[in-house]
């Protein structure tokens, strides 16, 4: 009996407001055999937010027990304004070894801070990190999230900034401008890696996929990101 493929991971991490999650959706809509890792969180769930949905949501003493059990990939203890004790977040082995048994390959939407345990613990996995156009364009986004007073705005594009300032430990980068290039483009990413670990000859429309991936490799786009990150360290205080 032949043992399974192991999967290939792909690391998604972006600001707020990047268009992240819609991007996320329509990848997993329309790319077969992609399995998505639902992190865990001791924070409350928020708004409309149901559990096993956006997160698992459970209790500290249980996450704990977890990182007892080295039941995690990764996990962080990330502080809020009003918690000192801070929420944890983290995603489960048992992702990667249903993907492994299924025969899948496995997204994560973590953060930076994530991304490099991930990194470390996941030989061969793919980083990619979506990027707004610029500032200017991140804070319209988040303005006009009925949700997002001032305060949540002005720390999101703190937090934004710092994240930024990590592009270049990531495998691609992907500049959300249009939303339909985009999806295109992400798609291309993944399906590419695929081509490529499969070492089959790579049919014309396959080789034009892998053509697409390249062009957001770190080394290929290097120079439109440059831009990016200097509107965020000239913004105005």
């Amino acid at each position: 009996m032949s043992q399974p493929c192991k999967p290939i991971v792909y690391i998604i991490s972006a600001p707020s407001g990047s268009g992240k999650s819609t991007l996320v959706n329509e990848l997993l809509r329309l790319v077969p055999r992609l399995d998505f890792s639902i992190s865990y969180t001791t924070r409350p769930p928020r708004g409309s937010e149901q559990n096993g949905k956006q997160y698992h949501f459970v209790p500290r003493e249980e996450f704990e027990q977890m990182i007892r059990d080295d039941e995690f990939l990764e996990h962080a203890n990330v502080f809020g304004d009003a918690n000192v004790l801070g929420d944890y977040y983290g995603t489960a082995r048992r992702f990667l070894r249903e993907a492994e048994i299924n025969g899948h390959d496995l997204l994560l939407d973590i953060d930076v801070q994530g991304a490099a345990q991930i990194k470390q613990r996941v030989p061969g996995a793919i980083s990619i990190f979506v990027l707004p156009p610029d500032r200017k364009t991140l804070e319209w986004r988040l303005r006009h999230r009925s949700e997002n007073d001032e305060e949540t705005i002005q720390r999101r594009l703190d937090a934004a900034r710092r994240e930024i300032e990590n592009y270049d430990k990531y495998d691609y980068i992907l500049i959300n401008d249009k939303l339909e290039e985009s999806s295109e483009s992400l798609q291309a990413i993944v399906l590419s890696e695929r081509l490529r670990r499969s070492g089959r000859a790579l049919s014309p429309e396959q080789k034009r996929t892998v053509d697409l991936a390249d062009r957001h490799r770190l080394a290929n786009i290097r120079d439109r990101v440059l831009p990016i990150l200097a509107s965020f360290r000239t913004a105005p205080p």
